[in-house]
């Protein structure tokens, strides 16, 4: 007896053996159970939900020799002679291959003829969306009105394709796509039928791979079962669908922690020497990250049967769900934009660089390495340890503005232990030549957040000196802190100490590091402060106006909130 492949093998025979579907199984025994039957069925699905097999349990439950039932016995000569597709009563007729007016009009004429052994003629068209305008038509009247012994199963992937007047017609029920851990159950199942060993992570990583159709989670344990010699392990199966190893994607999510890019073309180049594909590579380490932002919001991992947990717990712990989450888009798209890469090689690490540029630019206290203990209370900004300690005070500078005095230490920058306090609309600074001529040691250091913006500075270097706090200044050596790497280092520094050193006269060395800017350190939140200010001033003036205050009492006036902006240029007087 020639083999039979274990999609056919193990098609269910009743509705009970039916694996996903028990919205439409419910729906379908109560019916047969009440005798309350419709005459046309449309099933919608993917391939592979079980449409087919829906179609042939109904109409072995329609004709079944014990009468009409939800459980047909599957012993009587309707029964077995459906199975295996002999019954002359029950008739599949394919839309694709048969999709012209003459083919309908000739199944339309055979309907009104008696059944020849079962108790109804049931016709099921696969594939209905196929057919062709007028053959729709042909069937409009016949399938509204049928012969009492007529029931039509229709079966489509594509419903949008088929007319309203059809869709009207019929009770329609849409198969779902069976969850991966189901299909992986009903494998494990038929497997131990078939006294064929397994692991259970090949099983799980068949059923992802299924796409929600047990038909080709079953092919696919077929080709399995030939691929390992009947034994099927996570590593043949993996090997079959050439799909990466979880080892590589965590190895590859540890160098963009690290910042280590010849680590991540050296993953690159393993995953080319192994012949596997990028595009399933981007897709699995999507998956990953969903794994681990799982991790992070919820504390647990979704997949038990991962033997590399551990690892993945210390990934969560190194990156930022902020980063993961733009991980997990860039792999996305990088997945969908890779056939426009000239090759997949290249897409790859393109994408890779891209991720790896993303977590470069992220603050330094956001970098953990995988090494460190993730309960320490050790620093991760690197700031200079050799340089001298300022203590931290508030100072008035010549302007009046209250404004701290940064601090460097080998540790992080404490926080401000109180508040700063706002600065008054009167001691905002207006703009002028920038100069620090003159101006003494601690007087710069204090008036960093109002000199920073009064430099001739554009584009990235103004950025630096806005978001930086000023930490000292001793000698030639003026120490700055920024929060992000993409401040830290680049052509614009360059800029930056030109502009000093045009200021003073003299060769100015700059030092940035790398770490938090306390909240009134920088002239960024000094410049927010004072248009706070500003603008509660303006509201205050406005609210006083008498002119106001006598549209609002005159004629019931209201100041829209949200609306009131504060000028700080120089009002235009109209001519009069």
């Amino acid at each position: 007896m020639s083999y039979l492949v274990l999609a056919r093998k193990w098609r269910p025979k009743d509705f009970e053996g039916l694996v996903g579907q028990e919205h439409v199984v419910r729906a379908l025994s109560h019916a047969l159970s009440t005798q309350r039957l419709h005459h046309a069925w449309l099933f919608t699905g993917t391939r592979g939900v079980g449409k087919t097999t829906l179609s042939r349990i109904l109409a072995k439950s329609l004709n079944c020799e014990t009468g009409i039932t939800p459980t047909p016995c599957g012993k009587c000569r309707a029964c077995t002679e459906i199975d295996s597709g002999r019954f002359v009563d029950y008739v599949e007729l394919d839309a694709a291959s048969n999709r012209g007016v003459d083919e309908m009009t000739s199944l339309l004429e055979q309907a009104v003829y008696a059944p020849v052994m079962g108790r109804f003629k049931v016709y099921m068209i696969d594939e209905v969306h196929m057919l062709s305008g007028h053959a729709f038509n042909a069937m409009l009247k016949t399938l509204e009105e049928p012969p009492p012994h007529v029931k039509f199963i229709l079966a489509t992937t594509d419903p949008q394709k088929i007319p309203p007047t059809i869709l009207s017609r019929c009770l329609q029920f849409n198969l779902k796509q069976m969850p991966a851990d189901s299909i992986a159950q009903y494998l494990a199942h038929v497997l131990e039928q078939e006294q064929v060993s397994f692991e259970a992570g090949a099983l799980s990583l068949i059923g992802r791979s299924a796409s929600g159709s047990m038909r080709d989670a079953l092919s696919l344990t077929d080709q399995a079962i030939a691929y390992s010699a009947s034994n099927l392990t996570l590593e043949a199966v993996q090997g079959m669908l050439g799909s990466v190893d979880e080892t590589h994607l965590i190895r590859l999510l540890q160098a963009l922690c690290d910042n280590d890019a010849p680590e991540v073309l050296a993953v690159a180049d393993a995953l080319a020497t192994r012949g596997l594909s990028f595009k399933t590579a981007l897709g699995d380490l999507a998956i990953l990250l969903s794994r681990l932002s799982i991790h992070q919001h919820v504390g647990v991992i979704d997949d038990e049967e991962s033997t590399l947990n551990p690892e993945v717990g210390q990934l969560a712990q190194s990156l930022s769900p902020d980063l993961v989450q733009l991980f997990y888009t860039v792999a996305v798209h990088g997945r969908q934009e890779l056939s426009l890469a000239p090759d997949e090689y290249a897409g790859f690490v393109m994408v890779c660089l891209k991720m790896l540029s993303f977590s470069a630019n992220r603050p330094a206290a956001e970098k953990k390495t995988l090494k460190s203990d993730p309960n320490s209370d050790s620093p991760s900004g690197p700031i200079s340890q050799s340089a001298p300690v300022l203590p931290l005070e508030s100072i008035k500078p010549n302007n009046g503005a209250v404004v701290a005095t940064a601090c460097e230490s080998a540790q992080e920058p404490e926080p401000v232990s109180a508040p700063v306090p706002v600065p008054s609309v009167q001691a905002a600074p207006e703009p002028e030549a920038f100069s620090a001529v003159g101006s003494g040691v601690d007087d710069f250091v204090g008036q960093w957040p109002v000199l920073a913006p009064q430099m001739p500075l554009s584009g990235m270097a103004q950025q630096c000196v806005l978001q930086a706090a000023c930490l000292g200044f001793s000698g030639d050596e003026l120490r700055l802190l920024v929060p992000t790497d993409a401040l830290a280092k680049g052509p614009h520094l360059d800029r930056v100490r030109q502009v000093l050193t045009q200021s003073f006269g003299a060769e100015v060395k700059l030092t940035v590091s790398v770490g938090e800017v306390a909240a009134g350190l920088s002239a960024q939140w000094f410049a927010q402060e004072v248009e706070k200010a500003r603008l509660a001033a303006a509201v205050q003036t406005l609210d006083e106006d008498p002119f106001v205050q006598a549209l609002i009492q005159s004629f019931g006036a209201q100041i829209v909130p949200g609306s009131i902006k504060s000028v700080t240029s120089t009002p235009h007087t109209p001519n009069n």
